[in-house]
C-alpha cells in the first residue's frame, strides 16, 4: 500500500513539473478597435529564460511608429519562481479595415513557437478627446508643423518657396524626431535649399509663444497652370510630456511618448502666361533678365578662332528656357556652342548667368556681319512681355585667301611697276678667276653631256604641264575646299590625341575632325551638318545604318561629354571609337 502510495506520488510530481516547464508566448494588444489617426501597442510576452531569436510578424497595413522596445519581469513569491520577458511596439494603421497580425516566433529547446493571432479592426479618423490628461491631445495641442508659401497664386515660369517649420510649446520636450514621408511636388520644377543653420529660434503660433525650427526649404517653379499641390511632410516624435505629478524633490515627472503628425496640404492656384503681346521669339523665360551678345576678337586672320558669347543674365526661370541662337554667314565655320550655368538658388529664386560660347573660324579674307538678336521674356511683377535687342556684331578678317567670287573678278593689270633701286643692287665683280683646264675625253661628247643638252627641252613641255595642272588646281575652288578639309579632319584626329587628358581642348579637336571629315566625304558644309541630314546622305551612299547610328553617336558624345563629368579611359574610348567609324565610312565611300 505504501509502496502505491509512494508511486502516485511521484506522477503527481513528475507532471507538475512538466506543467512547469511548458512554455507560453502570447501576443496583446492595447486595443483591438481604433481609428485610422491612433496608435495601439502590440507586446509579444514569453514566460521561459532561455528562449532567444526572436521574430516579430511582417506588420502589413501598419506602420512600426515605436519599438522595438523590451522589459523583463522576474519574481520570487512563497517560494514560486516567476519569468516573462516582453518585445512592445507601437503600431499605426495606414488604411481602414479588418486586419489579422500573425504570430511572431521564438525559439525554445531547439524548438520553434508561435504566438497566437490577433485581429484588429480599424475604423475611419476619430476625434481625439479634449482630455488635458490625455498624453496624445497633450502633445497635439503642442507640436504644430507648418507650411509656409511665398505665393499661392504665381503664373506658370514664375518661382515661389516653400519653408516647413516645427513649433513647439514650453510645456513639452521633443526628445527625438524623424522625416517618415518628404513632400512631393508635381507639377513643380523644385531644388531644395540646403537648412545649414540649425538654431531653434523663437516666435509666435496663433498669438502663443513658441519655440520654432527651420526643417526644410525648397524654390518651387510651376511647369503648367491650374490648381497644383504642395504636400505635406510627415513626421514622428519621442515627445516628453508632464504627468501633473512631481518627484521628492519636486520635479516634474514627464511620460514619454510617440506621437507622428503632419503640415497641412497647400493649394496653388497657378496662372497662365498672358497670349496678348506674346512675342514670336519667346520660348518661356520668366522673371527678370539682361541679355548680351559679344565678340572677344573683331579683327583676325583667316584660320584664326573666335569666340562669340550669347549671355542671359538675371533673376527668374533660368535653367528652364532655350537661349537664343545666332546667325552666321557661310563662310565662317561655327560649331556647336559651349554652354555654361553660374545659377544660385536661394529664397528669392534663380540668379546668376547663363551663356552658350560659339568658336568661329573664318576661312577667306573679308568684313562679316553677324546680324542682331532679340530675346523675349515675360516680367511677372509688371505683367507684361519685355523684348531685348542685341546690336549686330561685325568680325573683320584682314589676313587669307581672297573669297573664291572676288578671286575670280580680278582682272591683271599690264600697267608698268616702278623699279626702286637700292644699294645692293650692283655688287663687286671679281677680276682674277681660279679656272682649271678640263681633261679633254672625261665630259665632253659624254652621255651626261647629251643628256644635259636635251634636257631643257624636254623641262619646257613638262613645266607647261605642270603649270596647267597647277592653274586648273587653283581654279577648283571646291576641289580644294574638299581636299582643306580632308587636310583639317587628319589635323585635328591628331590634335585631339595630343590632347587626351585635357577635356575641354580633346572634344572640340575631336567635333572639328568630324566636321572636316564630314565636309571633305559628303561635300556638306558646316552650317547645313545636322544629324538627319548626315544620316539621309550617308544612307544615300550605302552606308549600313549600323554605321551611321555610330557616327551619330560619337557627334552626340562630342556635344555632351564637354559639360559631364569624364575620365581619361573615356576620352581613348572615345577616340578610338571615333577613328574606327571614321575608318569604316572611308573604306565605303
Amino acid at each position: 500500500m505504501k509502496f502505491i502510495k509512494f508511486y502516485i506520488l511521484s506522477i503527481l510530481l513528475f507532471a507538475t513539473q512538466l506543467l512547469s516547464a511548458q512554455i507560453e508566448f502570447t501576443t496583446s494588444v492595447s486595443k483591438n478597435k481604433l481609428g485610422v489617426n491612433q496608435r495601439f501597442k502590440i507586446q509579444f510576452t514569453v514566460n521561459k529564460q532561455g528562449a532567444d531569436n526572436f521574430k516579430p510578424p511582417s506588420f502589413n497595413n501598419f506602420k512600426v511608429v515605436g519599438g522595438p522596445s523590451s522589459s523583463v519581469n522576474q519574481s520570487w513569491i512563497n517560494g514560486k519562481a516567476s519569468y516573462s520577458q516582453s518585445y512592445i511596439y507601437i503600431l499605426e494603421p495606414k488604411n481602414e479595415g479588418n486586419f489579422v497580425i500573425e504570430p511572431a516566433t521564438i525559439e525554445y529547446n531547439n524548438d520553434i513557437v508561435k504566438s497566437n493571432t490577433v485581429k484588429i479592426e480599424v475604423t475611419e479618423k476619430v476625434e481625439i478627446p479634449k482630455d488635458p490628461n490625455n498624453p496624445e491631445y497633450i502633445a497635439q495641442q503642442n507640436i504644430h508643423l507648418v507650411a509656409e508659401v511665398s505665393n499661392l497664386s504665381p503664373y506658370v515660369g514664375e518661382g515661389i518657396y516653400v519653408v516647413y517649420k516645427l513649433f513647439v510649446s514650453e510645456n513639452i520636450s521633443v526628445n527625438d524626431w524623424r522625416v517618415t514621408e518628404s513632400p512631393q511636388y508635381n507639377g513643380f520644377w523644385n531644388q531644395d535649399i540646403e537648412v545649414k543653420d540649425g538654431t531653434v529660434r523663437r516666435g509666435k503660433y496663433n498669438g502663443e509663444d513658441y519655440r520654432y525650427l527651420i526643417l526644410k526649404r525648397a524654390v518651387l517653379i510651376p511647369q503648367r497652370d491650374g490648381k497644383l499641390v504642395v504636400e505635406p511632410i510627415k513626421m514622428d516624435f519621442s515627445v516628453g510630456v508632464p504627468t501633473g505629478r512631481g518627484d521628492f524633490f519636486g520635479n516634474m515627472i514627464t511620460r514619454n511618448i510617440s506621437y507622428s503628425t503632419e503640415s497641412p496640404t497647400k493649394n496653388v492656384l497657378v496662372k497662365p502666361l498672358p497670349e496678348e503681346g506674346k512675342p514670336i521669339d519667346f520660348t518661356g523665360a520668366v522673371g527678370e533678365f539682361e541679355f548680351n551678345v559679344f565678340a572677344d576678337k573683331n579683327i583676325l586672320k583667316a584660320n584664326d578662332a573666335a569666340q562669340i558669347k550669347v549671355e542671359v543674365s538675371g533673376r527668374g526661370n533660368l535653367k528652364l528656357f532655350e537661349i537664343p541662337k545666332i546667325t552666321t554667314p557661310a563662310e565662317l565655320e561655327v560649331y556647336t556652342p559651349e554652354h555654361k550655368e553660374q545659377v544660385v538658388t536661394s529664397l528669392n529664386g534663380l540668379r546668376g548667368t547663363i551663356s552658350d560660347a560659339y568658336t568661329v573660324v573664318p576661312q577667306y579674307k573679308g568684313k562679316y556681319k553677324i546680324p542682331e538678336v532679340t530675346f523675349s521674356y515675360f516680367n511677372p511683377k509688371e505683367k507684361k512681355y519685355k523684348t531685348i535687342k542685341t546690336e549686330a556684331i561685325f568680325v573683320e578678317v584682314t589676313e587669307g585667301k581672297e573669297l573664291p567670287s572676288a578671286a575670280n573678278n580680278n582682272i591683271v593689270s599690264n600697267q608698268k611697276q616702278q623699279v626702286i633701286a637700292n644699294d645692293n643692287n650692283f655688287r663687286f665683280i671679281a677680276l682674277n678667276t681660279t679656272f682649271n683646264p678640263i681633261k679633254k675625253g672625261i665630259f665632253l661628247n659624254s652621255i651626261t653631256f647629251y643628256l644635259l643638252l636635251l634636257l631643257p627641252f624636254l623641262a619646257i613641255p613638262i613645266g607647261i604641264m605642270i603649270g596647267k595642272n597647277r592653274a586648273k588646281r587653283a581654279g577648283d575652288v571646291f576641289g580644294n575646299k574638299i581636299r582643306k578639309a580632308d587636310k583639317l579632319a587628319r589635323k585635328y584626329l591628331s590634335e585631339a590625341k595630343k590632347q587626351l587628358g585635357k577635356k575641354e581642348a580633346f572634344y572640340i579637336a575631336l567635333e572639328k575632325a568630324l566636321h572636316n571629315f564630314l565636309k571633305a566625304k559628303l561635300f556638306v558644309e558646316t552650317s547645313d551638318i545636322s544629324k538627319e541630314k548626315i544620316s539621309e546622305i550617308l544612307q544615300s551612299k550605302g552606308v549600313d545604318l549600323a554605321t551611321i547610328n555610330e557616327f551619330v553617336e560619337v557627334l552626340n558624345d562630342c556635344d555632351f561629354a564637354r559639360y559631364t563629368p569624364t575620365t581619361n579611359v573615356m576620352m581613348e574610348q572615345e577616340f578610338e571609337k571615333a577613328k574606327t567609324v571614321i575608318t569604316k565610312i572611308d573604306k565605303h565611300l
